[in-house]
């Protein structure tokens, strides 16, 4: 967690490291696309279920992390510094990357 070693908060944004993750990722996203990424994006960067994702995208926004525009796609926007969010982390694949024939 982001806690100082006296105990006390930082005086940035408090997300767990997966929340972190996801907010580096959408920040990133956008930086390359020009516009936020789709629930869908999330879920094969990461590599987990669409409820996964979508239940990580509902925390970040009731922490105020994240805002979303009610049924508007690819809508996310981040309400935390870039300079805040952690280095996105490439996510091993557990698959071989040799194919055979």
């Amino acid at each position: 967690m982001n806690q100082l070693v006296d105990g006390g908060s930082p005086a940035g944004p408090s997300f767990t490291e997966k929340q972190g993750q996801y907010l580096a990722f959408i920040w990133t996203y956008g930086l390359l696309n020009a516009r936020s990424p789709a629930e869908r994006d999330m879920q094969r960067f990461f590599g987990v279920t669409a409820p996964s994702v979508h239940q990580m995208v509902l925390t970040l926004e009731r922490t105020g992390l994240i805002r979303r525009q009610p049924g508007l796609a690819r809508s996310i926007e981040l309400l935390v510094e870039p300079d805040s969010l952690p280095r996105l982390q490439p996510i091993q694949s557990v698959k071989s990357s040799v194919q055979r024939y």
